[in-house]
């Protein structure tokens, strides 16, 4: 294997068990916030940290949050079933906050629409390719948001985009449907939690910060959606893929497809999403995976994982395990899948590890490794960390280790596919405090610790 010199990995965190709850009250924004113009701040959807209005959001519960993430999970399993191959091989930083994941829920951040500009509240996600917002006159129906629709006809640079243009064509790669035409070019999407939207494909001016103005960026305007679990009182969905209509292929020209955030430890603290350059982790300290390609499916972004490591021991896991399931990198999954076989040898290590702790009777959803901490104010976490392509190690934070279950139960944040020829998924709960940075056109994907709170 590839990995550095294992004696060398840090074997164990001291973690207070508050550092693992939220707070009632925003945090520090996150580091390197105050330093780059045009930071698009990342949240928590549900956070204190939020844009939103909690009033308007209905929040789920963690095991809705569990079953919703399980069924976009099943979505991208549908995917591949057929597909067990393995893969081939100017700046701006957006603040990011952690808002309800597509299918899930976690992360959200603000951008502008329109002459003149209006700010809209989005869900951003690494496994979708179209950007949409809902728009006036909502012909049919629009849930309900904490922002003003967008109305067309009151900005002076939209423009419905023409059926039987190039552009029109691009629809079904991105969303998996074929546009319907009269004369415009109407799209449809659906998401894996039922979640729908429909309306005209349209060009606008796109606003992140004063110095990134893109004039002409093409999006769904939509007029007949159903999408409160997926976006809650967000306004809609900014798409991270690599699909030509996704804002990554758009702002290519400015940006050569390349992009990082940082997603926050706890929904009462801040990251960031920044296009042109990496933000909160200095050049220095960031590790670089191969950023693969799936010639059967060239929208999802892959990584190579070859082990996996708990306080400092790599376990005994071939690594035909990994090739067989491959792995993508997905923002809008919560918590990591790993093929049976890898999932079950991490399970025993971090068991052993923790056997002074008390082992609840039952497991939590899709969690089966939980411990009720009464009692409680620190824990000593074994380190885990996961070994990838190019002799790239990426040291769990503590704060993706568990995940708060209730007052005093914590679980192993990991869980296991249902077949070792299950796509693997790393998640965003073993992102979190990292700055990814995706080098698309470089083809690689860098990891910098701590680059968040």
């Amino acid at each position: 294997m590839a990995a550095k010199n294992l004696s060398q990995l840090l074997t164990y965190h001291v973690v207070s068990l508050s550092s693992l709850m939220p707070a009632s009250v925003c945090s520090t924004p996150a580091q390197g916030s105050k330093s780059l113009s045009g930071l698009l701040e990342v949240t928590h959807k549900y956070g204190p940290c939020s844009p939103l209005k909690q009033g308007n959001a209905k929040i789920p519960s963690l095991r809705q949050i569990l079953i919703d993430d399980q069924t976009r999970v099943n979505s991208i399993h549908s995917k591949f079933s057929n597909q067990q191959s393995p893969v081939a091989g100017s700046k701006l930083k957006l603040p990011a906050n952690s808002g309800i994941s597509l299918g899930t829920g976690e992360f959200i951040v603000r951008i502008g629409f329109g002459t003149p500009k209006k700010d809209f509240t989005v869900v951003f996600d690494t496994g979708s390719d179209l950007t949409w917002i809902q728009c006036l006159p909502c012909t049919i129906q629009c849930f309900l948001q904490q922002d003003p629709y967008f109305n067309p006809s009151a900005s002076s640079t939209y423009s419905n985009i023409q059926c039987g243009s190039a552009a029109c064509s691009q629809v079904k790669s991105a969303t998996g449907y074929s546009p319907s035409c009269t004369t415009d070019c109407i799209y449809q999407a659906a998401y894996n939690d039922g979640s729908t939207t429909e309306g005209y494909f349209s060009t606008d001016t796109l606003t992140l910060s004063s110095s990134a103005i893109f004039p002409n960026f093409k999006f769904g305007c939509g007029e007949n959606n159903q999408a409160p679990l997926l976006l809650g009182s967000a306004d809609g969905l900014l798409g991270l893929g690599r699909d030509p209509i996704s804002i990554v292929s758009q702002t290519a020209q400015k940006y050569g497809k390349l992009f990082s955030y940082c997603l926050p430890s706890t929904t009462s603290s801040t990251g960031f999403l920044t296009f042109g350059s990496q933000a909160g982790a200095s050049s220095s300290s960031l590790q670089y995976t191969p950023l693969l390609i799936n010639s059967d499916r060239p929208d999802y972004y892959y990584i190579t994982m070859t082990g996996i490591s708990v306080e400092g021991q790599l376990l005994s896991i071939p690594e035909s395990v990994f090739r067989t399931s491959g792995t993508i990198i997905d923002s809008g999954t919560v918590i990591s899948r790993l093929a049976p076989t890898a999932y079950s040898a991490l399970r025993l290590a971090f068991r052993l590890a923790m056997s002074k702790y008390p082992a609840t009777a039952s497991p939590y959803s899709l969690y089966d490794t939980c411990y009720d901490f009464s009692g409680y104010t620190s824990v000593q976490l074994p380190s885990i960390v996961l070994h990838l392509g190019g002799g790239t190690d990426l040291n769990v934070d503590e704060s993706g280790i568990l995940y708060h279950a209730t007052s005093s139960v914590y679980c192993l944040a990991f869980s296991a596919n249902d077949a070792d020829t299950d796509l693997g998924i790393l998640g965003n709960n073993q992102q979190k405090r990292f700055e990814v940075v995706y080098n698309v056109a470089g083809g690689k994907l860098g990891f910098g610790a701590g680059a968040c709170s």
